[in-house]
């Protein structure tokens, strides 16, 4: 009983901040994303799903297509959102970079140290997402709106079937596996490695065969396949990347709202980054625990040896800036936006530590 008096009161509190009184629903957002259920961009979608509703009073009705059933691909899916068949779509950098290359600065190794830095540098009002989102609207000639960046599976570290990793000579000579992209293959080629590209669904079997020796994934990635069953067995927590999440949305369906339903749409997926945000680090307990009870082993890297591998993979550093249109802006400003939010959040641990 109490449960449902909160809740009304939550959603009461919710409408009557929102000051719309639509009855029926004026819009109908489209939005899809070619995971499952089991992924962060599901739950996301879900939070988002409820709140825009909730706080337009039914004006707006989200319809959620997980899978493949609107497009099937990152290319597809965005040429989707830009002629309007689909008004919101997910995509991770890789699947993105052919029409935005510039996202996968989201993929440079080692320059987010953290959660909280990430959580900083993708806050609406930093410079690196106001300057993303420029970018993303001027390449796709005002068609494309890049509304939010969330998380999809925590961070990236190095496993393998070999032997633990502690530093970058340990690298030497392991084949691992990554898309079909330049920028992952130059950086395990800078660590020493060879980069081997192998289709997502082929990765289990690849790891049996011994066609690929290791990967760069996210723990929950890693139990949700069952890799250690194929003998991935060492993880090095080295959290190279962070694994942003791109939300993109049809930029005439949201202009064709009035301001106050706009209003809603952007607090919806700031609703929606902040559960992708979370929703990782709550799965990866359980993940991080049965890797373990599954006899598989954990390396945290120290500093020195965590700068050992930034040192290492600095010559993608050079290349992203060199080779990728848009690159230099992209990278200036994520640099820009860690330095900042670095400063804020030590001032900040500073002043409560005292």
């Amino acid at each position: 009983m109490l449960k449902t008096a909160l809740k009304s009161v939550a959603v009461a509190a919710i409408l009557a901040g929102s000051a719309i009184t639509a009855s029926a629903a004026d819009f109908t957002l489209r939005a899809t994303a070619n995971s499952n259920e089991n992924d962060e961009d599901y739950d996301g979608l879900i939070v988002f799903k409820n709140y825009v509703e909730a706080a337009s009073n039914g004006a707006i009705e989200v319809e959620m297509f997980i899978g493949t059933q609107l497009c099937s691909n990152g290319a597809e899916c965005l040429q989707g959102v830009a002629d309007g068949s689909v008004d919101i779509f997910i995509s991770t950098s890789s699947g993105a970079a052919g029409i935005f290359p510039f996202v996968q600065v989201l993929d440079l190794p080692y320059l987010m140290a953290d959660d909280r830095v990430a959580e900083a540098v993708l806050a609406s009002d930093s410079d690196f997402m106001r300057s993303m989102k420029q970018m993303v609207s001027d390449g796709s000639g005002g068609a494309i709106r890049l509304m939010t960046v969330g998380n999809t599976g925590g961070w990236r570290n190095f496993a393998n079937t070999q032997k633990r990793v502690q530093s970058p000579s340990d690298m030497e000579g392991l084949k691992i596996r990554t898309v079909v992209a330049d920028l992952p293959q130059v950086l395990v080629e800078a660590l020493g490695a060879s980069p081997t590209p192998i289709p997502w669904p082929e990765l289990f079997t690849s790891f049996q065969t011994g066609v690929v020796e290791g990967s760069k994934n996210g723990i929950t990635d890693i139990m949700n396949m069952k890799f250690p069953d194929a003998g991935l067995q060492y993880v090095t927590l080295d959290g190279h990347a962070y694994m942003g999440a791109l939300w993109f949305m049809n930029n005439e369906k949201f202009q064709s709202m009035p301001p106050e339903l706009r209003t809603v749409v952007v607090d919806g997926f700031y609703q929606l980054q902040q559960a992708t945000f979370a929703s990782p680090k709550r799965k990866s307990i359980q993940a991080y625990e049965d890797f373990v009870a599954g006899g598989g082993d954990l390396y945290v890297p120290s500093p020195e040896e965590k700068a050992a591998f930034k040192e290492a993979a600095a010559p993608v550093y050079d290349w992203f800036t060199a080779n990728v249109d848009g690159g230099q802006q992209a990278y200036d400003a994520l640099v820009g936006s860690v330095a900042q939010a670095e400063e804020r959040i030590n001032a900040a641990r500073a002043a409560d530590t005292q």
